[in-house]
């Protein structure tokens, strides 16, 4: 079952004014605070928990009452969560999102902050971090909360746990610092479309060779604008699977 379905609850009405009130109408907010409410109260003999007003307050007051999602502790609590994962500490990665979970920020936002860390600090170096990253933002929008805990924690010690490289995430920056402040010039001529009527009496096409025709799939020629034709973008680390891809560029080159 999803969510909170495999518990017995019990929920007074002022209890549900109340979150309905504090929720303003915002269906993450409302659930978020009905699982604290739930998870934060002891069930009876008949395994049935009973929530009232008195307890829904205390136990949402207790969980939040240093997580102010506007506020200071949000941001650096999610910002050491981050810095955690980069920094290869398993054990900090999970105190940080175990203080988030039980403060009841939103999983989806966790999810998302982990696929971006996927991204950002593993990379190349790990392409499976991204797959289990972005595969877990799915699953815990599938199944919600309170079982949606464990797959933030498996992708989250995945990313933590991979090798790292930030290589695609300074090449792009790179990459579009050159296209904002520099001349570009014009895409080479073998580049472009030919496919249209009158192209190929523009040049369009001309002199291209196809990679597939070639030994090892390759053959050296211009990509970039001439401006920018020795420009390097991406430089990939010696970490993880990257160590192999520039390897593979490295024999390229040496080969060309």
């Amino acid at each position: 079952e999803k969510g909170l379905g495999n518990y017995k609850v019990s929920i007074s009405e002022d209890a549900k004014d109340y979150l309905l009130t504090i929720s303003q109408g915002d269906g993450r907010i409302l659930l978020n605070s009905l699982e604290i409410g739930v998870l934060s109260t002891d069930p009876d003999d008949t395994e049935t928990r009973k929530i009232d007003l008195e307890s829904i307050k205390e136990s949402i007051q207790t969980k939040t009452a240093k997580y102010d999602k506007g506020g200071d502790e949000h941001y650096d609590t999610i910002s050491a969560f981050i810095k955690s994962m980069r920094g290869s500490d398993p054990n900090a990665t999970l105190y940080y999102l175990a203080k988030m979970i039980n403060a009841g920020e939103d999983p989806i936002f966790i999810a998302r902050r982990i696929i971006i860390a996927a991204s950002e600090d593993v990379g190349n170096a790990d392409p499976r971090a991204l797959q289990v990253a972005t595969t877990a933002l799915t699953a815990v929008h599938a199944i919600g909360m309170p079982e949606g805990r464990i797959i933030l924690s498996q992708a989250a010690l995945y990313v933590a746990t991979a090798p790292k490289s930030n290589a695609a995430y300074l090449g792009i920056d790179k990459a579009l610092d050159d296209i904002k402040n520099k001349e570009i010039g014009d895409i080479p001529g073998h580049l472009k479309d030919s496919h249209y009527a009158g192209s190929k009496a523009l040049g369009h096409g001309k002199n291209y060779k196809y990679p597939h025709s070639y030994p090892s799939h390759y053959v050296k020629q211009q990509y970039l604008p001439d401006d920018l034709k020795d420009n390097v973008y991406y430089e990939p680390t010696e970490n993880g699977y990257e160590k192999h891809i520039k390897s593979h560029l490295d024999k390229l080159k040496k080969d060309d």
